[in-house]
């Protein structure tokens, strides 16, 4: 497992994508890594699939009406998880020390 999470690391870390190029892709072989289901495909019937990318909501809009988002990355119950770039443009990313040990697999 330490093997495949260097491995993942490794590849990750040279990522110069955009978030919205990279974000599902990074999340998907994640999901992969710590033995999770991936997000469901979407389909139109939102309340089937609960488990998918680009969740749409409605926020007001300020002025009585509504806008339509996405959430990056939405289980229903569970989590909402917005992806963000890891660093400026031009600048070297930071890698931060794990905070506890990997569950043994």
């Amino acid at each position: 497992m330490e093997d495949e999470v260097e491995a993942f690391i490794t590849r990750w870390r040279v990522s110069e994508g955009a978030e919205r190029a990279s974000y599902a892709q990074f999340l998907s072989e994640l999901c992969r890594l710590i033995g999770v289901e991936r997000p469901q495909p979407p389909t139109s019937d939102t309340d089937a699939v609960t488990y998918r990318f680009e969740y749409p909501v409605r926020f007001p809009d300020g002025r009585g009406g509504y806008t339509t988002g996405r959430i990056d990355l939405y289980k229903k119950g569970a989590f909402v998880l917005e992806a963000k770039q890891s660093r400026l443009k031009g600048q070297a990313k930071e890698v931060l020390p794990a905070q506890g040990a990997l569950a043994e697999q």
